[in-house]
Order: C-alpha cells, then structure tokens, then sequence
C-alpha cells in the first residue's frame, strides 16, 4: 500500500461530511436522469378506463380535402358514406371530475379538463385541448386503402344512467355496415374505457393486417417551472408481469418493447394512462423534449408517441381500451387495479420501499391533522430524532481524530523521511487509542438510504401540491421572494429564500464538522476544505428552481443536526474524558492483528521495491 493510499483513509472522515451533502445530490441525479427502475408489484389490468382525440388536419389515403358528399365519394369511392361531414356540434359533458368535449371528426375528445385542480394560470388543469392529443385507428382494406377513424364523421347518442354517462359515436357505410366508438364515463372517477367495434365490414377490411393504435400527446406545461417540470414528466410503461420501465428524461428517445402492460404520458403531477384490455405485444414508443422549442412558447414539456397492432382475429372488429386522466397520486392509484402507482418514481430498490412503507404513511398520518408544512418540519424531526444515534457515533469519531491530531502531527514530523514509518506509526497511534478514520464514513453512508429516500419523496408527493406555507404559496413549486426579471444561468430568473435558508445552515454545519478534524493535503490534491465550502454554494444553485417543500426539509433537517451536535458537544460528550481515555488506551499493548501484521508487511515490502526500483 502506498503513501498516497493510506493518507487516503485519513481523508476519508473528512470526506464523510461532504457525503452527508454531495453524496446525496449525486446519487440523486443520477437516479432521476438515468438509472433503471424496476418495481415489484402486481400487474393486473383495470376494468374501466377510456380516452381519445383527433386532430383538425385531415389525414386522407388520397391527400384531398373532404367538404362535402361529392368530394368523399370522390376521394374514397364506395367507403365515402365514412368520410361525410356533418353539421353535429361537440358533445358537451361534466362529471363530477372532468370537463369533457367529444367532437364528430374522429370521434375523439377534443376537449378534457380536471376541475379540481388549477394549472399556474389558475385554469382547470388542461390534460387535452387545442389538437394537443391523437388518438386514431389506422385499418387496411381488402384492396390496398388505408382508413383512419380520425377522419371518420360520426353521430352520437348520450344516455344517462345513475353512476355514468354512456356515449355511442356511430360512423355508418350503411344500415349494415357500421363502426362505434363507446364511451363509459363514471360520474365520479378519473378511469373511463372506450370500445371499438365494427359491424358488417369483415367483408371489407383485410383480416390478414390487424388495426393499428396511434396515441399520441403533446405534455401541457402545469407548474411555473418549466424546467423542474420536464425533470419528473416521463414516458412510463408497465411490462412483463411486474416490471416498469421508461423513456429517458432528457432529449429525444425511442424504443420497440414487448409485451407492455400499460402505457403513462406522466406530467409530473397528472398523467394519462393507456390500459388496454389485452397486453400489447409489440409498441413503438417515442419521447421528445419540446420544452426548449422557442415556437411552442413554453406551452408544453414533451411529446409522446405510442404505436401499436392490435391483436390479430376473425370476424368483426371488437377492442377495448381504458384510460385514466388523473392525478398523479400514489394513493390515488394504488386503489385501481394493474399497478398504476408504479409509474410515480417513489426511488428504485430500498429506497422506493422506504418511501412506500415508511414515508408515505407517516407523512399521510400527520398531515391528516396538521398543515402540509408544519407536517413536513414534524417528519422531518422524527427522522433526525431517529437517526441521532448516527450522529452521535459520527461525532464523537470527529472528536477522537481532533484530540489525535498533535500526535499525528508529531508522528510526520519526525518520520517525514521515511513514508513506511510514519504510515505504521500513524496506523498503530490510531490502533492504540481506539480510533479509526473510517468510522466516520460508516454513519454517513448509513444514512444514505433515508436522505435519498426523502429526496424521492417530496418531488413527487401529489398533496403538496397548491399547498402554502409562510411565504411559499406552492409546496411543490419553488418559493420566489423577489422576480429578477432576468436570467441568470443554472440559478433563474427569480430569488427563492428556502434554498437560501437550506445553505446557510449547510455552511455552518459544514463549519462545524470541519473544524473537528484534520485536512490533511497531499500535493497535486484539491483542497478538502475549499470543496465543503462550495457545497452550500451548490445547495442555492441547485435548489432554487426546486418544490419548496423539499427545500424546507433540507433547511430543518441540517438545522436539527447543528443543534443535536451542539447538544452531544455541550451536555453529553465530555472532550477531557475522551483525551484522557485516548492516553490511557494508548499506553496499553495492542495485539497486532492478523490482518494488520500482514498490511504492515505489504508496506514494508512496497518500500523495498521502491528503493530497488531507484537503485
């Protein structure tokens, strides 16, 4: 083992503060922009659900503009009866959840609003409107057309039962020959289905090419941050048994996966969700960034795609599909069928069963009884509380490196010519008094877990949303106490106060720990000092564009853990009793352990080829 090695293990307690901070940022981006997650849930298929729209462009096999009877007979011949324009209006319809609009081009919705929740404009959060959704129908005739219900014109009949509305859209050939859209819409509820039937046109279309599905979406912009937004809107699928994969969050993407489940256009905190009734066997699925696309204004975060065959059979065509506009609320999803929750990114592995076992039920009983804020300072305080046994060991492992740093200073002085001597000396010092470096990384990395579960937690906690607190009017937005009225790069165009708060408090815990313990600096090395110190500088670019509610966490969090050190510094540790169990320990034989008579041959075998190696 070289020099360079074991000065390695003296850094690493002062490394282990700047895993508290660093460490957790890291791994957290890194989770969020690219790694795998695989969740373990059941995987069966809702029994309600539906959805569809159209786009005002004509699609037409032979490119020419439908007015009227002459023109569709024109353009498609014997199948024009489908392609007649009518005079129907849009179907207007309210629910107890949604505000919907089915137009008769296509059959599709043109229109559908969650009028429960407002949008930053304070509009009913808009998941279908002005074109931004397709949902068509491609089918292959006998001689070589193509027929794309969107361009269908339909009529319709609504009939009102007690819990639901359904809705029959029928575009006819003849009084045989006919397609139906049905919809199924519960007067309460975010599930709807649709059915896709033909009757009497097996003899026309080509059973030996199956119907293809094309949904496609352009993501409403929803929250004032566009950016931090675009992070957690994702494509989402179900696949497999139990398995749940995704499109990457940055930049275009595309994939062909089988046999998927499910599919979400998830926008952070509502989704649209396709369950159709039987597993897809083969999708091609894309995702594109549109957040930077100046044209789009910031209207919309991203686009999906989704394309598909329907499974091949004989006879009339009969397909089902369901759809959920909703909420992006793990409770709220929990309760349908086909693990629809999965698609809420609650951390991969431990992480996400921390937050689903632990974290989501905690939170969801205090804030049964107390304010959203004030619910998350409690949590937060029941975590630290929790953990302050770690803290503890942490610190007092600070403290044993403190009162050790004159004799290490002195051990470097006196061997400063002799690298093996001073590494055994210094490791038989630390040996002798029963301290070691890496203790305190053990807590930290302990505590990884939790912190990373957190930060998963409050980005997608759905009950944050619309949720005040002081002076932050949206927990799950970012709490901006002065507009600029410019940009400035990586921080925005505005001044929150939480992140502010949050670095203040890292900068002074990062003091404390700091001076606890040796830096010690190995030439051509960065500073160790220098770079904790940047941390909370990070801390306020990082999160000032992030929910509010997540920055207050951080801020209360490092502030519990400045005031626990304060309390184990001034009413629990003892600093001279320590020193003076240090000297008594280092008086006493220490046995050489096996492992450690081996290491201190290895570095005396080291040194002896080096100074061959010179010679």
């Amino acid at each position: 083992m070289t020099e360079y090695q074991i000065l390695n293990m003296f850094w690493m307690q002062a490394i282990s503060n700047a895993m508290f901070q660093l460490g957790v940022f890291v791994l957290l981006w890194a989770a969020l922009r690219g790694s795998l997650r695989i969740y373990d849930q059941g995987a069966n298929l809702p029994t309600v659900n539906a959805m569809i729209y159209t786009t005002d462009t004509p699609v037409v096999v032979l490119d020419q503009q439908v007015t009227g009877v002459a023109d569709a007979i024109t353009a498609y011949g014997d199948l024009g009866n489908l392609f007649i324009p009518n005079n129907y209006p849009n179907i207007e319809l309210s629910t107890d959840k949604m505000i919907l609009e089915i137009q008769p081009r296509g059959g599709t919705i043109s229109k559908l609003a969650l009028e429960e929740f407002e949008n930053f404009n304070d509009k009913p959060v808009p998941m279908i409107l002005d074109g931004n959704t397709e949902f068509n129908i491609s089918l292959n005739t006998k001689d070589g057309r193509t027929l794309n219900t969107r361009d269908f014109y339909f009529t319709h009949e609504i009939i009102e039962k007690d819990d639901a509305f359904l809705v029959s859209m029928k575009s006819s050939l003849s009084e045989t020959q006919y397609f139906i859209f049905e919809y199924l819409f519960p007067k309460n509820g975010y599930l709807f289905s649709l059915s896709f039937k033909g009757y009497g046109v097996d003899q026309i279309l080509d059973q030996n090419q199956s119907p293809k599905i094309s949904w496609k979406t352009d993501v409403f912009r929803n929250s004032r941050s566009i950016d931090y937004e675009n992070r957690y809107t994702e494509f989402t699928f179900g696949y497999e048994d139990d398995r749940v994969d995704y499109l990457s969050l940055s930049g275009d993407d595309s994939e062909t996966r089988d046999g998927v489940r499910w599919i979400s256009y998830r926008q952070h905190f509502f989704s649209a969700i396709l369950i159709p009734q039987e597993t897809i066997s083969v999708a091609d699925i894309k995702s594109k960034d549109l957040s930077g696309e100046e044209y789009l204004n910031k209207k919309f975060t991203k686009r999906f795609e989704t394309e598909y065959e329907l499974p091949k059979k004989t006879g009339e065509i009969n397909s089902i599909f369901n759809f959920y506009y909703g909420p992006t609320d793990y409770v709220t999803l929990k309760k349908l069928d086909g693990d629809l929750e999965a698609s809420i990114p609650m951390g991969w592995g431990i992480f996400g069963w921390i937050n689903r076992v632990i974290f989501l039920p905690l939170f969801g009983f205090l804030s049964s009884f107390l304010s959203y804020g004030i619910a998350i300072i409690v949590m937060t305080i029941i975590v630290r509380l929790l953990m302050s046994p770690v803290t503890y060991k942490s610190y007092v492992s600070q403290i044993k490196m403190k009162v050790l740093r004159p004799d290490v200073d002195a051990i470097t002085a006196k061997y400063k010519d002799d690298a093996v001597k001073r590494q055994q000396e210094t490791m038989s010092l630390y040996s002798r008094a029963g301290a070691n470096p890496m203790s305190g990384c053990v807590p930290a990395l302990i505590q990884l877990p939790v912190f990373y579960a957190l930060f998963s937690f409050f980005p997608v906690a759905f009950v944050l949303r619309d949720k005040s607190f002081l002076w932050a009017d949206d927990l799950s937005s970012y709490d901006s106490i002065l507009d600029l009225g410019f940009n400035i790069p990586f921080y925005g165009d505005h001044v929150s106060l939480f992140p502010i708060l949050a670095s203040v408090a890292i900068f002074f815990y990062t003091k404390m720990t700091t001076g606890q313990q040796p830096m010690p600096q190995q030439p051509g090395m960065p500073n160790m000092k220098i770079i904790m110190y940047l941390m909370p500088l990070m801390m306020l670019f990082f999160f000032n564009n992030y929910a509010s509610g997540l920055s207050l966490y951080y801020f209360v969090s490092n502030l519990l853990t400045i005031l626990l050190m304060l309390v184990i510094k001034n009413y629990i540790i003892d600093d001279k009793k320590i020193h003076a169990k240090i000297e008594e320990n280092k008086k006493k034989p220490k046995k050489v352990s096996g492992f450690s008579a081996r290491l201190q041959k290895a570095m005396e075998e080291a040194e002896k080829q080096k100074k061959a190696r010179r010679r």
